[in-house]
């Protein structure tokens, strides 16, 4: 408790004030010591796209295996009105739980790298990851020569699958036995 005996208005208007800054900055410093555990969490759920190695383990958190020493980036800008193509582009790039809603207008890199175990030499398939200011924006799977585009969430369900199917048909093999 504070007590102000000053017999001036304009002192004790001073005074009250002060008092206030301090407590003020008190409260400020102690929501900032308690948020920063929560501060340090967001920022660990979306890692910075930085390097190329970044990019690696950024589709490896997402099923997809990508060859790193054919990784490239490029500059690209995303469009302030769509069309009903770019519209649906963008549907797919949402299911990586990404959206470039936000960015129209924006300059934003485009990181491509080969998918070796999807390629088969005749259509190869380069996994793009387009990233703002070291955060990911959008991701997706582009086949070459042809230019489909497809969700990454689609991709790697259907190499799980694959796998899957791989691996029963290996279990149906006979040996002989003699």
């Amino acid at each position: 408790m504070f007590l102000f005996t000053v017999t001036r208005p304009g002192l004790r208007q001073a005074g009250a004030l002060a008092l206030c800054g301090i407590c003020l900055c008190g409260a400020v410093a102690a929501a900032a010591h308690f948020a920063g555990g929560a501060v340090t969490a967001a920022a660990d759920a979306q890692p910075a796209i930085e390097t190329t190695q970044d990019i690696g383990e950024w589709f490896t958190g997402h099923g997809l295996e990508v060859d790193l020493s054919t990784a490239a980036v490029d500059k690209v800008k995303i469009p302030k009105k769509w069309d009903d193509s770019f519209s649906a582009f963008n549907q797919v790039v949402e299911e990586s739980g990404l959206t470039l809603e936000n960015y129209k207008g924006k300059t934003v890199e485009k990181w491509t790298a080969l998918c070796p175990t999807r390629s088969d030499g005749a259509q190869d398939s380069y996994a793009v990851l387009l990233v703002y200011k070291a955060q990911p924006i959008g991701a997706y799977l582009l086949e070459k020569p042809s230019g489909e585009v497809t969700g990454i969430v689609t991709a790697a369900k259907a190499n799980a699958d694959a796998a899957l199917e791989q691996a029963s048909a290996d279990a149906e093999i006979e040996y002989p036995t003699e």
